[in-house]
C-alpha cells in the first residue's frame, strides 16, 4: 500500500523511482537483494516492504511476522552498507512503542517499556531494523540510514479482507456488506473507547518524497502521524456517514482490542516543516471510493480474496 501510493504520487511530481516487483528482488534473500541494488546503483533506498496485517493475522502468525520483516530489513540494510548506498529511509511502526501509553508517544520512547502482547513479533522486528540503522550510522557514517515512524495507515490499494485488514479497511468492508445485505445492526470488538491514529498513506508518500529532497535535516528517528487520534467507535460512525449506512451499532467485549490508546507525537515533523494534509472524512471517501471502483467490494463478496 505505502509502496503503490508512493509511486503514484512520484509519477505526479516527476520524481524517478525504480521499484522491482518482488519476482525480481525476493529481499528474503540476501544475495538477490545485493544482486539488485549492484544492478540500480540507487542514490537513495526507501524500505517499504513488509509482512503486514491487522490484529488477527499478527495473533495468528507471530512467528512469520517476526522473521520476515526481520529478514527483509537486515538483508537489504547490510547489503546496502557494503555497496555504500548514502541514504537509506527506514519504515518503522508506531507498533515499535510501548503499550498503554496514554501520553502522545515520542521518537526517544522506544525500547522503554513492554510492547503490545497482540502485534510484539512484528514490532521486534521493525524496532531491530531501526536499531540497525542507528548502528550502521555510527560505524560507517557515510552511509545515512535514518528511520521514520508512521503512525496506523489506510488508504489507496489497501487489504479489506477481514482475514488480514487493519481497522479502517476492516469497517469499510463490514459497512459495506451491512448496507447491502440490509443488516440492522453491525458487532464492534470491544467498547469501542480504544483510540487510533490512523493517516492516510498518501500523505505518508507525501513525507517520504520531502525526506529525500531535505535528507539532510531530516531528523535520524521522525515521527509521521496526525497528532491526535480518533475512538473506535469514530471510525465507525465517519465510515457509516461516507457509505451511507445507517443501521445501529453493538459492542463484543469479549473481543481483544489491542491497545488501549497509541498516538505519536508529531513535535519533530512539525518543526521539520511538514504535517498531514488528509482529513478522516476526505481519506474514507477516497479509500472507499477505490474499495468499490477497483472491483475489490465485488471480489470479496463473491469469495475472493
Amino acid at each position: 500500500m505505502v509502496g503503490r501510493n508512493l509511486l503514484d504520487l512520484a509519477r505526479q511530481r516527476g520524481v524517478e523511482i525504480a521499484a522491482p516487483g518482488s519476482g525480481e528482488l525476493n529481499l528474503m534473500d540476501a544475495a538477490s537483494t545485493r544482486a539488485v541494488l549492484e544492478k540500480t546503483q540507487p542514490e537513495c533506498i526507501i524500505h517499504a516492504a513488509g509482512h503486514v496485517g491487522g490484529i488477527h493475522a499478527n495473533m495468528r502468525e507471530p512467528v512469520q511476522f517476526l522473521a520476515n520483516n526481520w529478514s527483509m530489513g537486515s538483508n537489504l540494510i547490510l547489503a546496502a552498507r557494503d555497496l555504500g548506498v548514502p541514504r537509506l529511509i527506514n519504515l518503522g511502526s508506531s507498533c515499535m512503542y510501548p503499550r498503554n501509553r496514554q501520553e502522545a508517544l515520542r521518537e526517544e520512547d522506544v525500547l522503554t517499556g513492554e510492547l503490545e502482547p497482540t502485534n510484539e513479533g512484528y514490532a521486534i522486528a521493525k524496532i531491530a531494523v531501526a536499531r540497525l540503522c542507528d548502528y550502521v550510522r555510527r560505524e560507517t557514517p557515510a552511509c545515512q540510514f535514518k528511520t521514520l515512524i508512521p503512525c496506523n495507515l489506510y488508504g489507496l490499494y489497501d487489504k479489506f479482507d477481514p482475514a488480514r485488514s487493519h481497522l479502517v479497511p476492516a469497517v469499510i468492508h463490514k459497512l459495506h456488506t451491512a448496507k447491502k445485505q440490509g443488516l440492522a445492526e453491525v458487532d464492534i470488538w470491544g467498547d469501542g473507547t480504544a483510540r487510533r491514529e490512523f493517516m492516510h498513506a498518501a500523505d505518508l508518500a507525501d513525507v517520504i518524497l520531502r525526506a529525500i529532497e531535505h535528507f539532510d535535516s531530516l531528523p535520524d528517528y521522525m515521527n509521521v502521524g496526525l497528532g491526535h487520534d480518533h475512538a473506535v467507535n469514530d471510525y465507525y460512525s465517519a465510515a457509516a456517514q461516507v457509505i451511507g449506512y445507517t443501521g445501529r451499532f453493538t459492542h463484543d467485549t469479549s473481543k481483544p482490542v489491542g491497545m488501549a490508546r497509541k498516538l505519536t507525537d508529531v513535535s519533530r515533523a512539525s518543526a521539520w516543516g511538514w504535517q498531514s494534509r488528509i482529513n478522516l472524512t476526505e481519506g474514507l471517501r477516497l479509500t472507499y471510493e477505490y474499495y468499490i471502483s477497483s472491483g475489490v467490494a465485488d471480489a470479496l463478496s463473491a469469495g475472493q480474496h
